[in-house]
């Protein structure tokens, strides 16, 4: 597969127009039905490989997108994801710097 082209298991015959938040390999159980010990073999039954981890990427964005961005009437609410997505990650990233300014409420 080369980048850009559609997956290998799309079919426009079986699944009519591309959409390229959906997933058109062999279905599997949802994580959120699995029990404990079926956890292991869920992980091992994963694509590790990056060009399938830049794939389940690229369909989480496309869902996104079509939730909150796209509708006709969109509201606020992809504007505040992004905002606090950015607040998040610029504290993870100074969180070394800003760490050395705790107040103690006792002082050794």
């Amino acid at each position: 597969m080369a980048f850009g082209d559609y997956p290998a298991e799309y079919n426009p015959k079986v699944h009519g127009p591309y959409d390229p938040a959906r997933y058109y390999g062999k279905p599997d159980t949802p994580f959120g039905e699995l029990k404990v010990g079926e956890v292991s073999g869920w992980l091992a039954r994963r694509n590790k490989h990056p060009q399938a981890i830049a794939a389940a990427c690229s369909r989480a964005f496309w869902r996104w997108q079509h939730k909150y961005v796209q509708p006709k009437r969109a509201g606020i609410a992809p504007f505040f994801h992004v905002l606090f997505g950015a607040m998040a990650f610029f504290y993870i990233i100074n969180y070394g710097r800003t760490k050395q300014h705790r107040n103690y409420k006792y002082h050794w």
